[in-house]
């Protein structure tokens, strides 16, 4: 299957341009490379050669223990509705209000549990705002 046209002849990267560089560019170049969305070496320099804007991303690692936090808060907190959606059920499928009435009661067990699972997730809220934000 042949390469799609490009509406604008122009964008074609048809000229090779050949430069050698020392060890050390290579290495800046490189760690450009895998910390922006820049598929190669070439394309970076193609973007420092035309003057374009490189957009770097880095990982913040002191965010690791709080982001672990709340998704683990988050699979919890999604278990416990699939709980409730099961106990929901349950509640109209009943006959008797005996069955209802305990249906109702482990509901409101599950409902707790989740209060206090947001008032987890809260506190990790809290100590991230006051770190990146200087809240008080």
């Amino acid at each position: 299957m042949p390469r799609k046209k490009l509406e604008n002849p122009e964008d074609i990267l048809s000229q090779p341009i050949i430069v050698r560089v020392t060890e050390k560019v290579f290495k800046k170049l490189e760690k450009i490379q895998q910390e922006s969305g820049c598929q190669s070496v070439g394309e970076v320099a193609r973007m420092i050669l035309s003057g374009e804007q490189i957009n770097c991303f880095y990982k913040d690692v002191s965010l690791n223990a709080p982001m672990e936090e709340m998704a683990l808060i988050r699979k919890e907190l999604k278990a416990i509705g699939i709980n409730i959606n099961q106990q929901t059920k349950f509640f109209h499928m009943s006959k008797s209000e005996a069955q209802r009435a305990f249906f109702t009661l482990k509901t409101a067990e599950l409902y707790k549990k989740v209060g206090g699972k947001v008032e987890e997730l809260l506190g990790i809220i809290n100590r991230l705002a006051e770190k990146w934000l200087h809240v008080s």
